[in-house]
């Protein structure tokens, strides 16, 4: 299974699953909606979607069940690709993250 596949069959239940736990849930629908925009170049989908299946797979180097560590090594390789695709997460990108987000907060009980 490609990064891809994985993201595209798993990233939305993971996203709804830490929403309000971790802090980087936004700049992850962010970078979902960047890698998966035609208009983004190949090599930069290709991370971003690399990083998102970093996410979205429960056993990684610190298994996402781990209270407190869980998250760590998910938030470093999504920083780090963020840092390295920052200029083609666009401001759209982002508008669409946030609605996501307050679509789901306000769905929530």
């Amino acid at each position: 299974m490609t990064d891809q596949q994985i993201v595209q069959d798993g990233f939305w239940t993971k996203a709804r699953r830490t929403l309000g736990r971790v802090p980087f849930t936004e700049d992850a629908v962010a970078a979902f909606y960047c890698a998966t925009d035609a208009a983004t170049p190949t090599p930069v989908r290709a991370t971003l979607f690399g990083a998102l299946a970093y996410f979205v797979l429960p056993f990684d180097v610190i298994p996402d069940f781990l209270l407190g560590l869980g998250f760590t090594d998910d938030a470093a390789v999504l920083l780090a690709a963020f840092t390295t695709c920052k200029t083609y997460i666009m401001d759209d990108h982002r508008a669409k993250a946030r609605a996501w987000l307050l679509k789901e907060q306000a769905a929530r009980p």
